[in-house]
């Protein structure tokens, strides 16, 4: 039977071409923290491989027969929230279970019923004691979704493992490994009295956190070749440059748009078609246009008050330094759902290129819906956009509409960018594409409008680029700066057919005739657009 690239739930190797999950983290590392009857947290972004990798780990332990390892999921207990007593109920009934899965016995159910009247802040630590004086070898535990319990119940939880920690490998797990999305010591935990307590301090017993990464470019390949080895359907090489761009190695994306690339587009189910980047491309869109949960889920996220406060900013390109911008722990919590990276210099950047065309196409969705222009008023004879008179019409659009327009959206800070992308994506979806380069520190917007001229992958494409600032200090400073990214972004990309630079000015006491304009310049022999709004 055929395999499939997998995008939901645990891989199973029978069914779904798969990376050897315990490749994916130092083992070596790992076995020495068991053995040093260490606690641990391993933390990764939504739908990284995490329990794929807890589940091999489990088995791999109990084949090597030095330890019991049990793998629980106690997410289950979310929806009780705060009531304790049920949540606590429900982790020791999850455990019972699994521990019984494990041992083909119902010793961990019968020690289930044993505890049944104790109380609710140490029927886990009593159930966990019990069953390890009980069982012959030491006990490594594997808490997952444990980030997925909140307040009162989730600090029961974590005090109850760590009451046991001094009595651990005889009555109590030698080892117990926590997995979420976040570190540990990042849990901000609001108790119903409102007090806040730290995940830290709730669990000062961890002595090791350790973060599964993405995919590496090679195992994106390693990953994809299989799918070539058992159906001889073929990618081709020029493929995988765009899917490292495109995801970045997000686990998630990287099954889906092979899913998408070579079984959910139907005409790609005949194995002699060979995937072409054009195919990815598309793929690429019908994902980001159809919201499958992983994107809807961070389209959610972008709600938040926390995130927003970590996104607004890289949207609209503040040259303040991050420190003054943004609190440090948003800083992190948004990092740990894989929604931003870090890099060299305190710049901040969203994680790969579909999230950076999801979340200001989301942002702008519902304006979208409302605008009137349609690609054919942009549209030369030759198939190719009309970017200038594209730009006279934003012109006098947000001359008209941007007070109005903006006020509409949660990140009105990025509203000037937002709403041009927004104009630009509307025309675009006639077919074409939109890349975006933006981060905190950038200063500036990178847009690439891509327009293939003719059907199918190899034809000609026409290539524009625009750069986007917002005035800040001299005009003569901004337009000088502005025309040098605007040429090394052009050479960049290269092959470009024009260059645009739109100058946002949000200076309240100009009047629109002095904030709109437009006007060639000359740099470094090219001719760059300068539009003023």
């Amino acid at each position: 039977m055929e395999r499939f690239f997998n995008t939901a739930g645990p891989n199973v190797i029978e069914d779904s071409y798969t990376l050897d999950p315990l490749k994916r983290f130092d083992l070596d590392d790992i076995l020495m923290y068991i053995r040093q009857k260490r606690y641990f947290v391993l933390h990764a972004p939504r739908q990284t491989g995490k329990t794929s990798c807890m589940l091999a780990l489990r088995d791999y332990l109990n084949a090597a027969d030095d330890y019991i390892a049990v793998y629980a999921n106690v997410e289950g207990g979310q929806a009780s929230r705060n009531d304790v007593q049920s949540v606590v109920k429900s982790t020791v009934d999850t455990l019972a279970e699994q521990f019984r899965g494990v041992l083909k016995s119902d010793l961990p159910l019968e020690i289930r019923r044993e505890v049944q009247d104790v109380g609710k802040d140490s029927m886990l630590a009593t159930y966990l004691r019990r069953l390890s004086e009980a069982l012959p070898k030491p006990i490594v535990l594997i808490l997952d979704e444990i980030d997925a319990l909140v307040g009162d119940s989730l600090v029961s939880i974590l005090r109850q493992l760590r009451s046991g920690y001094a009595d651990r490998p005889k009555s109590f797990p030698q080892t117990v490994i926590l997995c979420g999305v976040r570190d540990v010591r990042d849990y901000r935990i609001v108790l119903s009295n409102q007090d806040i307590v730290t995940g830290g301090s709730a669990f000062n017993i961890k002595t090791e956190s350790l973060r599964l990464g993405n995919f590496s470019k090679e195992e994106i390949h390693e990953l994809y070749m299989q799918h070539t080895d058992e159906t001889g359907q073929k990618f081709d090489e020029a493929c995988f440059p765009l899917v490292w761009d495109a995801t970045e190695g997000q686990p998630w994306l990287v099954n889906a748009l092979a899913r998408e690339a070579t079984w959910s587009m139907k005409e790609n189910r005949d194995r002699s078609v060979v995937i072409t980047p054009e195919i990815m491309y598309r793929a690429q869109e019908n994902l980001i246009y159809r919201r499958d949960t992983h994107i809807d889920i961070l389209i959610d996220k972008l709600n938040e008050p926390r995130v927003k406060r970590v996104i607004e900013p890289i949207l609209s390109n503040s040259d303040e330094p991050v420190e003054a911008l943004v609190p440090s722990d948003d800083i992190q919590y948004v990092e740990d759902m894989g929604l931003i990276k870090r890099e060299r210099a305190k710049t901040i950047r969203i994680a790969n290129g579909i999230y950076r065309e999801i979340i200001p196409r989301e942002l702008t969705w519902s304006t979208q819906q409302m605008m009137a222009q349609q690609p054919q008023w942009y549209q030369n004879a030759d198939n190719s956009i009309n970017m200038e008179k594209l730009l006279l019409e934003f012109q006098q659009f947000f001359r008209e509409n941007s007070d109005a327009w903006i006020g509409k959206f949660d990140y009105t800070e990025a509203g000037p960018q937002l709403l041009l992308q927004c104009f630009l994506q509307r025309i675009v979806n006639g077919g074409g594409y939109i890349d975006r380069e933006y981060g905190l520190g950038r200063k500036r917007t990178d847009l690439l409008v891509r327009k293939p001229l003719t059907e199918g992958y190899g034809g000609p494409i026409q290539r524009i680029v625009l750069e986007l600032k917002i005035k800040r200090g001299a005009i003569e400073k901004v337009i000088e700066d502005g025309l040098r990214q605007t040429s090394e972004y052009m050479d960049t990309v290269g092959c470009v057919d024009e260059g645009h630079l739109i100058i946002f000015d949000r200076s309240k006491e100009k009047s629109w005739d002095e904030r709109i304009w437009h006007k060639p310049f000359e740099y470094q022999n090219r001719t760059i657009m300068v539009w003023g709004m």
